[in-house]
């Protein structure tokens, strides 16, 4: 692992014999590289002066709660987007997943019970429930990788269909047994138990479970991209898919499979996003997929393929759910946030590219 220190002392070296026209471009290719951080920084300490409780143990407590809430998301989105690919279709399979999570674990004696044949929630339902989701996420993948690794189909296009499909069956699924798109409530109190209980507090805000259940899937994530055959195999291909083929990759599965595991992690994204909204509408999950992206590519995954790294991600997401905490405390209106979040996005990605095209 490289040595952060070292680094620094070597770049410090190397500035030192430029003469003054290099120095003057290295400065301004590292302002430029580092653009988006810096404005974030002097966003973050604008919004810290107008609100001083924005940097309060409860605030730290609220943004710690939401990038546990998006964070499984990036993680599978990231893997696609070092493919060189992205995936449209995550937010609408959260969507999903979190329907199927609220339709399975209703109480047993809610008036508007929409599986009214489905047994009582116990722990074991609930386990159930939780393979069934990840099941269907993992099968959406499965779909999109099979497609783009097969037909060599772009995954823009691919899961852009797939999100369409998934949309088709989530309106489909809200009509069943005369539902009439109505949102699904009632859930247990065993499931919002097993994700909510309150484990700490910070400040006024309670952190619940499902942190503990983020750290340690970002753990287990970290494993399998830097300590397995697959990992390495899902870089190689990002890098160079007819290089790693001729190094005895095989490029099929490793495509398929990196989808499939997106898949899984949006669909557990759906079972925690079920608890969290509390009643599950048709609309749960527009758009997550324009977060996940956006904080992947704010913490260093390029869209170029083949980079990418776990505590970037985290980095990314934090970042992101920070400059959405501070818009809200500053009284941004949600419609603003959507051009916000849209800038963002493709000032990131311009950065990305220029670094590229620069050691290109």
């Amino acid at each position: 692992m490289a040595n952060p220190v070292a680094n620094l002392q070597r770049t410090a070296a190397e500035f030192k014999q430029m003469d003054a026209k290099d120095k003057r471009r290295f400065m301004v290719d590292s302002v430029l590289n580092n653009a988006l951080y810096i404005l974030m920084a002097v966003f973050c300490v604008y919004t810290a002066i107008q609100r001083p409780n924005f940097l309060s143990m409860g605030s730290l407590g609220n943004l710690l709660v939401q990038v546990a809430a998006y964070l499984p998301m990036a993680l599978g989105i990231a893997g696609c987007i070092v493919l060189t690919g992205t995936d449209l279709s995550a937010g609408r399979a959260v969507g999903l997943t979190a329907a199927v999570t609220g339709a399975f674990l209703q109480r047993i004696d809610y008036a508007n019970k929409m599986l009214t044949f489905l047994p009582e929630v116990t722990p074991f339902w609930m386990f159930v429930t939780l393979l069934s989701v990840v099941a269907i996420g993992a099968v959406i993948g499965l779909i999109n990788g099979f497609f783009v690794a097969k037909f060599s189909l772009h995954p823009f296009i691919v899961t852009l269909s797939t999100q369409l499909i998934t949309y088709g069956i989530i309106l489909w699924f809200f009509d069943l047994n005369g539902n009439n798109g109505a949102p699904i409530g009632g859930l247990d109190q065993m499931y919002k138990d097993f994700l909510g209980t309150t484990m700490f507090k910070m400040g006024n805000t309670p952190i619940p479970l499902y942190v503990l259940y983020a750290v340690i899937l970002t753990a287990l994530m970290w494993f399998i991209w830097n300590k397995t055959t697959f990992g390495k195999n899902m870089f190689a291909v990002g890098s160079n898919a007819e290089a790693a083929k001729v190094s005895g990759v095989n490029v099929f599965w490793t495509t398929v499979l990196v989808h499939t595991l997106a898949g899984a992690m949006y669909g557990y994204s759906g079972f925690v996003e079920g608890f969290r909204s509390g009643s599950i509408a048709a609309g749960t999950g527009t758009n997550y997929e324009c977060d996940a992206i956006a904080a992947c590519v704010i913490g260093g995954v390029s869209f170029v393929g083949g980079t990418g790294k776990i505590s970037g991600i985290v980095l990314g997401v934090c970042i992101l759910r920070i400059i959405f905490i501070a818009l809200t405390m500053l009284g941004v209106s949600s419609s603003s946030l959507y051009i916000i979040k849209g800038a963002i996005i493709l000032c990131a990605v311009a950065l990305d590219m220029r670094k590229y095209l620069v050691k290109k």
